[in-house]
């Protein structure tokens, strides 16, 4: 009998038609209209279009803001205007203050506690919804950057600074959670590199509007701290950024462009939830190869800011070097989303040629920083000493080094992503490999900025960001070989599996009990 009742995430899976003339629960369907054969060309479930579900689309302002990208557009600027400022303090180099011991101790708080409960972020995200996943990620930024204009005006209050990074890392965790299961969840899978692209431009462009205030107030200050006139600005910045989640659609309303619905993470016992990291990884071992990569994702970050930025510039030239990486983040993006996007290449292709620019950008960057790291060293540069400034004859080398840093970082970033959404459709486990990307990258975070903290020396912690960089694509080469098809099948998909053992033993029962 027929059924209206809303497709599951599954149905964007091409695979063989299970019916039943009884429906108790969302049986999976195939969507063959899905980019699943629009990637693939055809196939031999081509057979199976009597069986596609297809939603209309709203028409007019309603159309216009339930539209993925303007969805999409929406949670960027959730980060645009959130994590987006807090890029823009960190780029300073020690938040802005002259000493970054403390900025470094408050950092490697924010990524301690986030790697805690970024891993179990996709569990809370599926019980309690992803809008107010959202909602509540965004609390703690506003509070952290208040931190640092406290410090400004009575510098013992680093205590305040550190505390408040760890309850960012809380909150943030919850954020960056929701946002991986948006935006790799509302468009179809050839739109995934595009929707990142956009994704990442936006985000990228709160750094930059930061960077831009940040420059703005010191432009023309020579000294090596912020002023209070920096903190405010990107403070009230941060506060809009709270109200967008409550302005945002029901995730459940959602219609792809390919007329699918977006149904967004199940609702079921904690027990299962929990169950599900499990499955998620035995299911799909492969992800364990990603985990280098994830590693590395946010380890670079110490090095470029703190012992590269901070180091050897005085905070109008922090300033200057800052808006240009967030600048550069967004041509970055929009060059890697082009590449793994492009219709002319099978998505295998894709992949590794993504791999390859990566592959390239990072020797280039590193051999090029390591012959300006050579010259010096904690000891040869004193955090009060006259440093480099914007008129200095050796400066526009060393700001295009933070160009090329801010392409790569990018194009790792949205590669990254990218091979997330390659392995997978179903928003249940996207929400739990976004918990494990953001969880494994802040741990590696945690780690490399304490290290910064403690005086490790500036050449180690380079050589080794360089080492797990390098590892990191090592490690996902074999990934993409064996695991990255040209379309995703339900083979690869455990979670769905199970959710389909599931409704056939529901199903199975009332039938028996109907009897």
């Amino acid at each position: 009998m027929s059924t209206s009742r809303v497709p599951t995430a599954s149905q964007r899976i091409s695979r063989p038609v299970y019916t039943r003339s009884l429906h108790l629960g969302p049986f999976p369907r195939p969507n063959i209209m899905s980019s699943s054969l629009e990637e693939k060309g055809g196939g031999k479930n081509s057979t199976d279009n009597d069986s596609i579900s297809v939603y209309e689309r709203p028409k007019g302002l309603r159309g216009v803001y339930y539209h993925p990208i303007t969805q999409i557009v929406m949670v960027a600027f959730v980060c645009f205007l959130c994590p987006g400022m807090f890029n823009a303090l960190t780029g300073l180099g020690g938040g802005g203050q002259v000493d970054p011991t403390t900025s470094a101790n408050s950092t490697c708080a924010v990524y301690a506690t986030y790697a805690f409960f970024a891993f179990f972020s996709g569990t809370v995200n599926n019980k309690i919804g992803t809008k107010r996943t959202l909602l509540f990620g965004t609390l703690g930024y506003a509070l952290y950057v208040s931190s640092y204009l406290a410090i400004n005006i009575h510098p013992d209050a680093g205590w305040f600074v550190v505390t408040s990074g760890a309850l960012l890392g809380v909150t943030a965790a919850f954020l960056w959670t929701a946002q991986g299961a948006m935006m790799l969840s509302y468009c179809t899978e050839a739109q995934k590199g595009i929707f990142i692209s956009i994704f990442w431009a936006i985000f990228n462009l709160g750094a930059v509007v930061g960077a831009t205030v940040s420059f703005g107030q010191n432009i023309h200050s020579t000294h090596n701290k912020a002023s209070n006139g920096t903190y405010v600005g990107i403070l009230v910045l941060t506060l809009l950024g709270v109200t967008i989640p409550l302005l945002m659609a029901d995730p459940n309303k959602m219609i792809r462009t390919d007329g699918t619905r977006v149904v967004m993470p199940r609702h079921p016992s904690w027990k299962s939830e929990f169950h599900g990291l499990w499955v998620a990884i035995i299911t799909d071992p492969m992800i364990l190869l990603l985990f280098p990569m994830f590693f590395a994702s946010n380890y670079f970050y110490t090095w470029q800011f703190n012992d590269y930025n901070s180091a050897l510039f005085n905070i109008r030239a922090r300033s200057l070097n800052n808006f240009m990486y967030w600048l550069s983040q967004i041509i970055g993006s929009g060059m890697i989303g082009v590449v793994l996007d492009s219709k002319r290449l099978r998505r295998r292709v894709r992949a590794f040629t993504g791999w390859g620019i990566l592959l390239v950008m990072t020797f280039t960057v590193h051999i090029w920083a390591y012959y300006y790291q050579r010259t010096y060293t904690r000891a040869s540069i004193p955090i009060d000493s006259q440093k480099m400034d914007i008129y200095d004859t050796g400066y526009p080398a060393h700001v295009w080094l933070m160009i090329f840093y801010g392409l790569l970082d990018a194009m790792w970033q949205t590669t990254s992503f990218w091979l997330i959404g390659a392995m997978s459709n179903d928003t249940n486990k996207l929400a739990i490999y976004a918990g494990f990307y953001h969880s494994i990258q802040s741990a590696g975070a945690a780690g490399v900025w304490r290290m910064d903290a403690i005086g490790l020396p500036y050449m180690n912690i380079f050589l080794s960001t360089w080492c797990l960089v390098v590892a990191g694509l090592v490690f996902a080469f074999p990934m993409i070989y064996l695991r990255i098809r040209d379309t995703t099948v339900l083979e690869d998909e455990g979670l769905m599996q199970r959710d389909q053992e599931i409704n056939d033993t529901r199903a199975k029962g009332m039938i028996e009990s109907g009897n």
